[in-house]
């Protein structure tokens, strides 16, 4: 028999990471078989399946879960609320690796969204985007920030433009860094995502600037998504809330990433 690995007084946001653990681990996993393994209800585990697909975390089907395919993603809204306590380490620990009169592009997502929130006291930033938010934060923020918002498509799921038009006003700009957010990093594959605009809207950013920071919270590290972002060695920092494990850790080494623990 399986040892616990949660108490019933646990949070929410850690019981559901302990879940999403567990069923990655094993591939798939009964409603009973976590009930038991967590020590809470099956009626606990069954709102957390589904609060877990909704995300995209995990896939469940009735009786129990399986391992993401990672094709879909939730929700920016959504999204904001997982992990968010480790979302917003690794906002201010990348938001203390740029000083004033940085140039950035940043793209949207939940944990970029946190970044820009402790990038905007900064001051004399140069900021590039695809997402009405970050550029208010930007805006709104320390003196002489300046913001450039990218037209095109408006996704309202994802509260950002995509698209042609978004990709080719990036063409217009040249920064010192690119700041962007992915579904998962993997070994051999590297920094991947779940749709193919933003991982080509991510790309597009990455070409057109000097070094790229990579923003991913534990629960991106050691799975793949469906489409390529950039292979490791295009990486020159990934900021995230906890040490990579082998054989991940390994090859980011031998890439030359340097892997900033919040």
């Amino acid at each position: 028999m399986s040892q616990p690995v949660g108490k019933l007084g646990s949070s929410p946001d850690e019981r559901r990471r302990r879940i999403t653990d567990a069923v990655c681990e094993a591939g798939r996993m009964t409603v009973e078989e976590l009930a038991e393994r967590l020590a809470v209800s099956r009626e606990t585990i069954r709102r957390d399946l589904t609060h877990l697909d909704d995300q995209g975390l995990l896939r469940k089907f009735h009786g129990g879960a399986a391992a993401p395919d990672l094709r879909r993603e939730g929700s920016l809204s959504a999204r904001m609320a997982d992990q968010r306590a480790e979302k917003r380490q690794i906002a201010r620990a990348a938001a203390a690796l740029f000083v004033p009169g940085s140039t950035l592009m940043i793209d949207t997502g939940s944990t970029t969204l946190l970044f820009a929130e402790e990038l905007a006291q900064v001051g004399d930033l140069t900021v590039i985007t695809n997402c009405p938010e970050i550029a208010g934060l930007i805006s709104r923020g320390a003196a002489a920030n300046r913001c450039w918002l990218l037209g095109g498509r408006f996704d309202d799921l994802g509260r950002e433009t995509l698209g042609p038009m978004t990709v080719q006003g990036l063409a217009r700009f040249r920064t010192e860094h690119a700041v962007i957010g992915i579904a998962a990093v993997d070994a051999v594959a590297g920094f991947m995502d779940v749709d193919p605009e933003e991982a080509e809207l991510a790309r597009e950013m990455a070409a057109m600037a000097e070094a790229v920071t990579v923003l991913a919270d534990h629960s991106k590290l050691g799975r793949r998504g469906l489409f390529q972002v950039l292979p490791l060695e295009r990486v020159h920092r990934l900021v995230t809330d906890a040490a990579p494990e082998d054989p991940l850790a390994q090859a980011l080494a031998d890439a030359g990433v340097r892997v900033v623990v919040a």
